[in-house]
């Protein structure tokens, strides 16, 4: 058997588009029919009046995915996400190029994608797995499976035209997980559905990803995506623009593919934010070790660094850190209000700064970080550079972080550890 699952090379896909009227301003009742009375007057459109325009969802796009391999495919809305796994579940043909798929398919591509709608759960999935290539009695040893972890049980033998879109979804998502599938393809199954459902989707694609099966996962909460995914490939207009570590794409996605989103640095003076009395030169998350990455774990401290050049001495600097997450919520500042350098004024040369989170602390997601520095009397702001860098929280599920044994999501904008007393006080 083949070690690759999915073989692309050279995929294109293009729409052509009929453009009639371009640019007509709005028009009223009054210019309508006057027109209409003035029409028989005129001559008739040329054939070319209705202009055919070109898009190109896909423009030569060449991978390999392995057989195991998990792969998340981010990119900005229309960046060919959905055309690409369209083109490999065989919805689609290419303009241009071709796939390869070794292996048994399921997907899950748009909310009952596959359902028919006078047909009841039951029968939808019985459906689904006969076009899959299981046999009835497959099906039936996964029946209970499948309908417990939708939560329809109530609902399977109703037409699916009656059942909302997280009904649909559950469903839908329960079929494609469970049936006997080699690799599994899934569009954004977290955007509909509430959010118990979804964090039961992740740890489901989890758990299919560690029995050797090939997910390929589309997602724009991209700490779902670090979390699941060692590889990931990010699309723009339609091109492929990044294959490679998930820390590292996701990265370079946030940051419009600027420098790697974890570490900033400025190595030319003339360009590097400063004042007449301090310049910065560079910021970097790092863990514990004090190595750099993209994606920390919940339980260990980040260390955000600021180094930095003092040019004029003579001056008390003061350098600040702001925390925000990826709703765009400014979580906190911090001040080095150090006893060692607080009121101490700063000879010329080079410093670094380190401020440490420590763990269990920041809630999962997506963290920005602002870094700025100010001389005090008078205050006067040498740098300031707002969400320089990035940084993901990951959430733990062995059961020793914050959210213990609870697989739901948790509110919150930090997730604090923090001890429990409990008496008992007898009967």
């Amino acid at each position: 058997m083949s070690e690759i699952a999915i073989r692309a090379v050279g995929l294109s896909k293009e729409y052509r588009i009929i453009s009639e009227r371009q640019h007509m301003p709005y028009r009223t009742l009054r210019d309508t029919i006057a027109e209409a009375a003035v029409s028989r007057f005129r001559r008739a459109p040329r054939p070319d009046a209705n202009r055919k325009v070109i898009f190109r969802a896909l423009n030569d796009v060449s991978l390999e995915i392995k057989r195991g391999e998990v792969v998340g495919l981010i990119g900005a809305n229309g960046a060919g996400k959905s055309t690409l796994l369209k083109i490999l579940a065989r919805i689609t043909p290419p303009t241009g190029g071709y796939a390869e798929v070794h292996g048994r398919l399921g997907s899950l591509l748009e909310v009952g994608t596959g359902f028919h709608g006078e047909l009841t759960g039951r029968e939808n999935l019985y459906l689904s797995s006969a076009i899959l290539g299981m046999s009835r009695a497959e099906t039936h040893g996964k029946f209970d499976e499948i309908v417990d972890f939708a939560e329809c049980a109530g609902f399977i033998d109703t037409p699916v035209k009656h059942y909302s879109s997280g009904m649909y979804m559950r469903l839908a998502f329960a079929i494609a997980a469970h049936l006997a599938t080699d690799i599994l393809l899934v569009d954004e199954v977290l955007a509909v559905g509430d959010v118990s459902f979804q964090r039961k989707c992740l740890a489901k694609m989890q758990d299919i990803s560690e029995h050797g099966r090939t997910v390929i996962f589309v997602s724009h909460q991209l700490s779902a995506i670090t979390r699941l995914c060692e590889r990931v490939i990010l699309l723009d207009h339609g091109r492929l623009a990044e294959d490679g570590p998930a820390a590292h794409v996701v990265g370079r996605y946030l940051h419009h593919g600027i420098g790697p989103t974890a570490v900033r640095e400025y190595p030319d003076p003339r360009t590097a934010p400063g004042g007449e009395v301090a310049r910065l030169c560079a910021i970097r998350a790092l863990d514990a070790d004090g190595q750099g990455g993209f994606a920390f774990d919940i339980r260990g401290p980040v260390q955000i660094q600021l180094e930095y050049e003092v040019l004029k001495p003579g001056h008390i600097l003061t350098p600040c850190v702001t925390i925000a997450n990826q709703e765009g919520i400014d979580l906190f500042s911090v001040f080095d209000w150090g006893a060692e350098w607080r009121d101490r004024p700063r000879e010329c040369g080079r410093y670094t700064s380190t401020m440490t989170i420590p763990g269990n602390f920041l809630a999962e997601g997506i963290h920005f970080i602002t870094v700025g520095g100010f001389v005090r009397h008078p205050y006067i702001l040498q740098f300031y550079e707002r969400d320089t860098i990035t940084f993901c929280i990951l959430d733990s599920f062995d059961g020793d972080a914050a959210r213990g044994d609870l697989g739901s999501a948790i509110k919150g904008v930090v997730r604090p550890l923090l001890p429990w007393r409990t008496e008992y006080r007898g009967a």
